[in-house]
């Protein structure tokens, strides 16, 4: 009786009638599954059997069936079903679920920052296809890959090299968030039967929501308990550094726009959250719209000058234009600088080039963050001093 019961709840899931972790979804995005498999009637039914406890991530969710089936859903309604090798699929797949069989790989990876997680997980081989080209990875292995051929570049977001992806049939395209922008991309790949799916890990509130998403991609290669060992690092910085005092030192992270303008953090985004759990505050209160999905905003220079001349300290943001390696270049993009309380104290420090591809770096930022509210800085990952 019990297992009939389960059996109805992943069924009825599946067909969009909800069940396990079905709660809050948006409305699904059309998607495009694998060959002619979908909708097979072999006969086989899915029973449900448990779901992944997520710690912060509110985007994703993982049901996981008997017989090593495993369903991802992203927040924006993608599902993404995963059968075992030589495993049947199952009955009533609808047209909306994504279908990939085991080993998952022929990928094309546009959302950069989740090749940190590819390499984490031992899985970069998994990629044949990035958005990225061999110079612009900061990330060791996937560079080589590409090096050696074994992954090649098809196109940025908005110029994918169709017929490329096609004739090394692919099995899955990951974009990041500016995939919105060019929605006909979208089209046109799930025209030639490539199946989209969006990673929503940079909508994530807490900083460690976005790091959560390594269980997602590890739900998806089959290497769950690797992902969970690799948050669990993640988490166990976040309980030393939330365990110390806190400082409240005052902290501004921003960048110097080339027309003139300084580009901050709304205050929602989650680096203003990293710098509070970190044990300080940002200098920006309230800032922004928090319902609103940017991370970012500029401010007139005034604007800037007035809400951050007193802060503690500055970090500035690398990860646009490649940074500044000395407290004199900084000054010279905006002399005003000068007048800023961490500059005269010389509290003024920036982000290391690689950080925007760095993903699984968000624990160890937040831990050079504390330190450098503490005063130590021996042992810093992401961050250093402009001298």
């Amino acid at each position: 009786m019990v297992s009939g019961c389960l059996f109805l709840m992943g069924l009825l899931w599946l067909w969009g009638c909800g069940g396990p972790s079905s709660g809050g979804a948006k409305a699904s995005p059309k998607a495009v599954p694998l060959g002619e498999t979908a909708g097979a009637q072999t006969g086989l039914r899915l029973v449900y059997q448990d779901s992944m406890e997520l710690a912060f991530a509110e985007n994703f969710s993982v049901d996981h069936y008997e017989g090593g089936y495993t369903l991802l859903t992203i927040a924006d309604g993608t599902k993404i079903l995963v059968v075992p090798e030589e495993k049947e699929v199952p009955e009533g797949v609808g047209e909306d679920v994504i279908l990939l069989r085991r080993p998952v790989g022929d990928l094309y990876l546009v959302a950069s920052a989740s090749m940190d997680m590819f390499d984490a997980l031992d899985a970069v081989d998994a990629v044949t296809l990035s958005g990225q080209k061999e110079e612009g990875w900061y990330i060791d292995s996937a560079r080589e890959a590409m090096a050696e051929g074994r992954m090649l570049y098809a196109g940025k977001y908005n110029q994918p090299d169709y017929e490329l992806i096609v004739s090394k049939g692919c099995s899955l395209a990951i974009e990041n968030n500016m995939i919105s922008h060019a929605p006909e991309v979208v089209e046109m790949l799930q025209s030639f039967g490539i199946p989209v799916m969006i990673d929503d890990s940079s909508y994530e509130s807490h900083p460690l929501g976005r790091v959560e998403w390594i269980k997602f991609y590890g739900a998806l290669l089959g290497e769950e308990e690797k992902a969970e060992r690799i948050f669990e690092e993640q988490t166990d910085i976040l309980e030393k550094v939330t365990a110390d005092e806190r400082t409240d030192g005052t902290v501004a992270f921003f960048y110097l726009t080339s027309n003139g303008m300084a580009q901050v953090r709304q205050s929602s985004d989650y680096v203003p959250k990293l710098i509070e759990l970190a044990g300080g505050s940002y200098a920006f209160d309230g800032l922004g719209d928090p319902d609103s999905r940017l991370s970012t905003m500029n401010l007139q220079l005034e604007e800037f000058y007035s809400g951050a001349k007193d802060a503690d300290f500055l970090i500035y943001n690398s990860s646009v234009d490649g940074g500044v390696a000395s407290l004199e270049e900084l000054l010279d993009k905006w002399e005003l600088l000068k007048d800023f309380r961490a500059v005269q104290e010389g509290k003024v420090f920036c982000t290391t080039n690689d950080l925007y591809q760095q993903s699984m770096s968000i624990g160890y930022l937040m831990e050079d963050i504390h330190q450098m509210l503490l005063g130590e800085e021996d042992d810093f990952h992401f961050l250093f001093r402009l001298e």
